[in-house]
């Protein structure tokens, strides 16, 4: 089991309190810092095994949204707040996820499991080059590649820098953002439906009110903003 490094920032005894004993709980989270102010985490900057940031927002002299400006090199930043009007703002800020309080166990849980996803997809596509040729796209792990046929995707998902590309049988993921796949020709047959998905156009099954059904019964959520590409379909 991957073993990931993570600070905690908080003003509130309580909130700090509570987001330590929570991680305790995952073996997976190795707590090295436990601050009641942004400033005195500083100098855990020049870390270099520094995976994950717990922080709160409203904090006096530095907030949590200069604290992660400054900290851009850590990977997976959670904010955990009272604030939940500072959320897209944060998202700006290459945010895995936002929490607002009161923080419980089960929400925290799922961060937990989205943390565990990211950091594994990450380090796996940092081995990963990937190769598009015709129908094909060829993803390469150390000295193996895998041949993947375009057809067989049943989506693609947006995980910031990397896509995971996503067929009945696995899953893979590359370092290209889902954005600049969706500009090669290749994938012309994908439509995006949301700001994290785009869906391969034959294997939609049904369009619901605010998602797709896809073959294999994967429901893929529909953003308000795309929404009118699926029109498009009808």
């Amino acid at each position: 089991m991957a073993i990931y490094n993570c600070i905690i920032i908080d003003d509130d005894e309580i909130d700090r309190l509570t987001v330590v004993s929570f991680a305790k709980k995952f073996p997976e989270l190795n707590i090295i810092g436990v601050y009641d102010n942004a400033e005195a985490a500083l100098p855990m900057l020049d870390r270099d095994d520094l995976h994950i940031l717990f922080l709160d927002i409203d904090m006096p002299e530095l907030s949590g949204i200069e604290f992660r400006k400054k900290a851009t090199h850590i990977p997976a930043c959670i904010f955990i707040t009272a604030h939940p009007e500072h959320a897209v703002e944060s998202f700006e800020l290459d945010t895995l996820d936002f929490i607002v309080k009161p923080l419980k166990l089960d929400r925290f849980s799922q961060t937990v499991a989205r943390i565990q996803d990211y950091l594994e997809l990450k380090h796996k596509a940092q081995l990963f080059e990937a190769s598009i040729g015709g129908d094909t796209i060829y993803i390469k792990e150390g000295h193996e590649q895998t041949k993947v046929k375009l057809h067989d995707i049943l989506y693609l998902e947006a995980l910031k820098d990397y896509t995971k590309i996503v067929t009945p049988q696995k899953r893979h993921c590359v370092l290209s953002s889902i954005g600049v796949l969706l500009k090669e020709s290749n994938f012309n047959s994908f439509i995006r439906v949301h700001r994290s998905y785009a869906v391969q156009k034959q294997y939609i099954k049904k369009i619901l009110t605010n998602e797709v059904l896809l073959n294999n019964d994967v429901l893929i959520p529909v953003g308000r903003s795309y929404k009118s590409n699926l029109n498009n379909l009808l």
